[in-house]
């Protein structure tokens, strides 16, 4: 019996391997085409020159001193929070709870500058605001570990709500601590004496930038070179081989969320303390959830997170620079910003994977 069989036109296939240089052609392609579909729409709308966006962008980013300083500060930030949370990703326990961590920290820093800013030395508040919000991120990413190691929770839920509990702890605090009464925010925490302020290592941002660039190398010698982090690595591609070779499996889900929560409050201490001398329930900017996609396009890599964090500071800079120039809203911006990180999102796809179209057959079969 004959029967005529229909092939599909194209089918996928995982690629086996692809070198580094080819990953990042492919992601230089995305990147290109991206800022192409963003200046015919901005020419759609505005009937401006697409070069004289692009230009744009780079003047947002990088017009002044000022402004090269502060998308440094911000890339650091960024790359703090990923670098953070890239350990728990590592281990496949995806964490997604750095909102959180962070702000909690940034309580625990501010809640130093108010309560002791006018009974103890400066270095001495310095040093318990460092101890107190690492602690806290730790606290606050020990909870759904300890879940997760104990009674196998979804970590993913877990965490998420751990932000909405320390964004409404946070709420609560402003208004214990408002000044003045009434104003609904805290307002510049000790303004005059400074007691509990970071100081400043050059200039206001160098000291944020001289942290992550430490942890970023810390981080690296600790997944690449140390036992804790081959342990991570193990527990990540599979829990049952790591327990057979002798891996306690449970310690190291809390070992590495201690871990991960502690950099998350250091970031919070330098928002606080070190960059806005304030706290509020938004100090953090939703950078804990974009910090999950600088690690995912990094592969989980600490140094390649100093590039994926400034690609992505720099696309968010750049595209608000536009909507300011060309007098369109902050909508317009984010419109922007999402197109590009769905082109470098969507590259991915064609690095790991490869089309390949079916040849045509003749006659039946």
């Amino acid at each position: 019996m004959n029967s005529k069989v229909k092939e599909p036109l194209f089918h996928v296939v995982k690629r086996d391997d692809i070198t580094r240089a080819k990953a990042w052609a492919i992601r230089l392609v995305a990147i290109l085409a991206a800022l192409v579909v963003c200046g015919i729409i901005t020419f759609a709308l505005t009937g401006d020159n697409p070069l004289s966006v692009y230009a744009t962008m780079v003047t947002g980013a990088f017009g002044s001193a000022r402004k090269t300083w502060v998308t440094l500060q911000n890339v650091a930030i960024l790359l703090l929070i990923s670098l953070a949370i890239t350990p728990a990703f590592r281990m496949r326990f995806w964490n997604c709870g750095a909102e959180g961590q962070v702000i909690i920290g940034g309580l625990a820093a501010g809640a130093c500058m108010i309560t002791l800013g006018s009974k103890l030395p400066n270095a001495v508040v310095i040093l318990l605001m460092i101890i107190t919000s690492m602690l806290a991120g730790a606290i606050w990413a020990l909870i759904p570990g300890l879940c997760k190691a104990i009674w196998n929770t979804n970590e993913t839920l877990a965490t998420l709500m751990m932000n909405y509990i320390a964004t409404q702890i946070v709420a609560y605090f402003i208004i214990v601590w408002e000044n003045p009464k009434g104003a609904g925010k805290i307002g510049i925490i000790n303004q005059k004496s400074m007691v509990g302020w970071l100081p400043e290592v050059g200039n206001k941002y160098l000291l944020s930038i001289i942290v992550g660039l430490a942890i970023t190398a810390f981080l690296y010698v600790y997944i690449y070179y140390s036992k804790h982090g081959y342990e991570v690595c193990v527990v990540g591609e599979s829990e049952r081989t790591a327990a057979y070779v002798g891996i306690k499996v449970k310690r190291v889900i809390i070992r590495t969320m201690i871990l991960s929560g502690a950099l998350c409050g250091l970031t919070g201490l330098l928002l606080v303390g070190g960059i806005n001398h304030t706290i509020t329930t938004t100090i953090v900017g939703g950078q804990g959830f974009t910090a999950i996609m600088v690690s995912w396009l990094a592969k989980f890599n600490p140094i390649a997170m100093i590039f994926t964090s400034f690609l992505i500071i720099f696309l968010g800079r750049g595209a608000g620079e536009i909507a300011t120039v060309f007098e369109l809203n902050q909508s317009f911006s984010d419109i922007l910003t999402g197109i590009i990180l769905f082109f470098i999102i969507g590259c991915e796809f064609f690095i790991s994977y490869r089309i390949v179209f079916n040849k045509k057959k003749g006659g039946n079969e």
